[in-house]
């Protein structure tokens, strides 16, 4: 049985079990089609997800994780967040599954098949941290339009794959190179086969990373279909928009690519600060590459509480975009003083990092828990919300806790 008619074949049989039916005729439906009963199914059991991640869309479908679900060090798919801009596709023939690799920038176009990925190409393996570029987003006031994601729609997931740069290499970029654009199997939520729900891309100086992977494992195992299954794009360190999921297709470009979602205001900040409210003409906005230094409190779970005289022991992860996190402190003042933390350094260049402290409470009451990440360069996290901007990206606000001591 081919690999395109297992998927399917699997997306309708756990379709029918939510259903309690046989869904006759499915064989005729339209590609991308998803019946109406499925439309507010169960995306817990759709997406093997935890059930205390919380569902922000399902047109499309976002979910995030709460930040006690993000305690491992390796993120596993039960508890990695979802960002999707169009339809997951439900008919991916693996056997016949193409990468075409073309563009003005190319000596001539090429085609591969998965297969030749995987075996023609070294295979890497790294973890890499993927955060969305509307983190914290709903902390944003005035608020900023787009997924509410409060503190869990980052991950740091391992990934086998290759690298964009030995098939780029294979296939021969002209001098005039300037940026890759990526192009997907996904559908537009309109179905319209025409439109592309989203395509951006990156600079050639991010594609000829080692770390930038074409990738078609995940934790050791294929990609899970949400995720961008049977090859997807790793640009770790950047907004997760920068790695595209199902790719079958990667332009090479004589300018910065102009795909979907590319245009401002979409993952664009003002290039320079702004009034909160105030309206921003697009020239004056830039694209966002690498993420600002930003860090996560995953134990305990805030609304813990101890008993005086008790020792309470925090972790968590910090990362810091292409950067590495430098240092790494914790405050129970709301910031008045700060206490070093104990900081592992990354597996991996772009993998997150790991820290933990032992905290002592003076007396019995109510306290709050700070975490603030220093990067390489030197540059911290504000103890509150960062500079505002219309699309609400790029909050790395410290996080915080609440902790009673009784």
């Amino acid at each position: 049985m081919k690999r395109r008619t297992f998927i399917r074949n699997t997306f309708f049989g756990t379709a029918a079990s939510f259903i309690s039916a046989e869904i006759v005729f499915s064989s005729s439906m339209p590609k991308g089609y998803v019946p109406i009963a499925l439309q507010n199914s169960d995306p817990y059991k759709l997406f093997n997800k935890d059930k205390e991640m919380t569902v922000l869309n399902d047109k499309p479908w976002n979910i995030e994780a709460k930040a006690h679900l993000l305690d491992d060090n390796i993120t596993p798919n039960k508890y990695m967040f979802i960002r999707n801009n169009g339809l997951i596709p439900q008919d991916i023939d693996v056997d016949n599954w193409k990468l075409i690799i073309d563009g003005e920038s190319v000596t001539s176009p090429k085609t591969y098949t998965l297969e030749e990925l995987k075996s023609k190409f070294k295979n890497y393996t790294y973890q890499l941290t993927l955060e969305c570029g509307g983190n914290g987003r709903s902390e944003f006031n005035p608020p900023a339009k787009g997924n509410q994601w409060t503190v869990g729609a980052v991950s740091c997931a391992e990934w086998t794959g290759i690298r964009l740069k030995d098939i780029l290499e294979d296939v021969g970029i002209k001098d005039n190179a300037i940026y890759i654009g990526y192009h997907a199997a996904d559908t537009h939520l309109s179905g319209d086969p025409e439109k592309e729900p989203i395509s951006r891309g990156v600079p050639m100086y991010k594609a000829f990373q080692e770390e930038t992977l074409l990738a078609f494992k995940m934790n050791g195992e294929d990609i899970p279909l949400a995720h961008g299954y049977p090859l997807r794009l790793i640009a770790g360190g950047w907004p997760a928009s920068a790695s595209g999921k199902w790719i079958n297709r990667i332009s090479v470009r004589n300018k910065i690519h102009d795909g979907t979602k590319m245009k401002a205001p979409a993952y664009r900040v003002p290039c320079k600060p702004v009034a909160p409210g105030e309206k921003v003409k697009d020239e004056d906005m830039c694209i966002i590459e690498s993420m600002p230094v930003k860090s996560l409190i995953t134990y305990p779970k805030s609304g813990a509480m101890i008993d005086e005289g008790k020792t309470l022991n925090i972790r968590g992860h910090a990362w810091a975009g292409e950067l590495q996190v430098g240092a790494m402190e914790y405050s129970i003042d709301f910031g008045a003083t700060w206490n070093a933390c104990k900081l592992e350094n990354p597996v991996n260049r772009l993998a997150w990092q790991h820290f933990k402290a032992s905290i002592k409470f003076p007396k019995k009451g109510y306290y709050e828990v700070w975490a603030r990440a220093t990067d390489s360069k030197g540059i911290s996290q504000p103890m509150i919300l960062p500079g505002w901007n219309p699309k609400g990206y790029l909050n790395n606000a410290c996080h915080r806790i609440a902790i009673k001591v009784k």
